[in-house]
């Protein structure tokens, strides 16, 4: 039995899941040529600890879309949907009191938890929920519309002290579903200006501010990051080259066909390598040709996706699946915006490609709600096409029968 014989027999989007399988070849690729340090400080010099992890925590995803294709309809997600953003929020709060890297990490004994990965699911489920049980009325747009500002808000408040990034992903991905659920612009744009005004005016008298609200807190990380972005200065800069600046080394040391798979220099000299610059490491092993595979792979994957969301004939499945498809490929854009220096500094990782258990794992689940849709959308169209061959059965036995009768 060839491939494509294998890939017919799923179900939901083919092409979706081409892209997941041509995701997971580049992934195990530059998983294993990225970790050789990470494997001499933690692993005793295996090599290969890491590629089989990646494997094995891919093949868990694949298990987890196939059954939730199988065995949970999308309805499923809808019932959920509230116990999910208590959770999120739940594991968020643990996270600032117990967890590791300012609360990014809940240590869970041999594994580890990132609660961030967890709230990007929740805010598309509990979003989608909210915007498909809203009315047609302005009032009742504008209710959702607070309901939803309230609800992201405080998981964003939370969240901005364990991942800024993660934090401006999940309030993005809301505003695009409640754009797409038409919200009238003037509650979006008003909330949007807002939280802009609000944050540069921090970014301007952050000098000023209190150091007990702002010294060595989040808050600081992130506006020195901004600030290292626009004048380019780095207080770190006298202990030897930074991230973003190995980045754009192997960017350039790429050129056009790269270096080679696994030839690649740069990813030994960097501490997040294999996550939050893989992109970067793409380009310098795979050069230009292999960044333009990598991005023709998320275009296809919003073009489908789009296809999918057209296709919905219920609204919680729509939005669901428009929130699904943002969240891929803002989190893609920003890594490889990070990667190349196009802005500033901040840890996302490259979806289904970068190393790590937890953002793969939830990268699955956002798979798996993308590929329950298409499924369900295609075993409506089955139904609704049965239907109408039966109909044009019953209309030529009729005819049959009326001919015969006139003759």
């Amino acid at each position: 039995m060839q491939f494509s014989d294998y890939i017919n027999r799923l179900k939901g989007d083919r092409k979706i899941w081409m892209v997941i399988f041509l995701l997971t070849f580049f992934s195990i690729l530059v998983v294993y040529s990225s970790t050789g340090a990470l494997a001499f400080r933690r692993a005793n010099g295996n090599t290969t600890y890491y590629f089989f992890k990646q494997i094995l925590i891919q093949a868990a995803g694949f298990m987890f879309i196939l059954l939730m294709i199988k065995y949970l309809s999308v309805k499923f997600y809808n019932k959920i949907a509230n116990l999910v953003l208590m959770a999120a929020i739940f594991f968020v709060i643990v996270g600032i009191v117990i967890g590791r890297g300012s609360g990014r990490t809940i240590p869970l004994g041999p594994f580890s938890f990132q609660p961030a990965e967890l709230a990007k699911v929740a805010v598309m489920l509990w979003v989608a929920r909210i915007l498909s049980n809203t009315g047609e009325s302005d009032h009742a747009k504008r209710k959702s519309f607070f309901k939803i500002l309230l609800g992201i808000g405080l998981l964003c408040l939370l969240l901005i002290k364990v991942n800024f990034s993660s934090a401006v992903l999940v309030m993005a991905t809301a505003f695009i579903m409640m754009f797409v659920a038409l919200i009238p612009m003037r509650y979006l744009v008003g909330a949007i200006l807002s939280g802009t005004i609000l944050f540069v005016s921090l970014f301007l008298v952050r000098k000023t501010l209190p150091e007990i609200i702002y010294k060595g807190t989040r808050m600081e990380t992130v506006f020195n990051r901004i600030d290292h972005y626009i004048t380019g200065s780095d207080p770190k800069r006298d202990e030897g080259l930074t991230q973003d600046e190995f980045a754009k080394i192997a960017i350039y040391n790429g050129g056009f066909l790269g270096v080679g798979a696994g030839k690649g220099d740069i990813s030994n000299r960097m501490s997040a390598a294999y996550n939050d610059f893989v992109f970067a490491i793409i380009v310098e092993e795979y050069g230009l040709a292999g960044a333009a595979a990598i991005i023709i792979l998320y275009l296809i994957l919003l073009t489908r996706g789009m296809m999918i969301i057209k296709a919905c004939k219920r609204t919680f499945p729509l939005y669901l699946a428009t929130g699904a498809v943002t969240m891929l490929l803002l989190q893609a854009l920003v890594n490889m915006g990070v990667s190349s220096g196009a802005i500033p500094v901040t840890g996302q990782p490259l979806p289904w490609i970068s190393w790590g258990g937890t953002s793969q794992i939830f990268t699955a689940f956002i798979f798996g709600f993308l590929l329950s849709i298409s499924a369900e959308n295609q075993a409506e169209i089955g139904k609704q096409d049965l239907v109408e061959k039966m109909e044009e059965d019953d209309f030529s036995e009729e005819e049959v029968f009326l001919s015969n009768i006139e003759r």
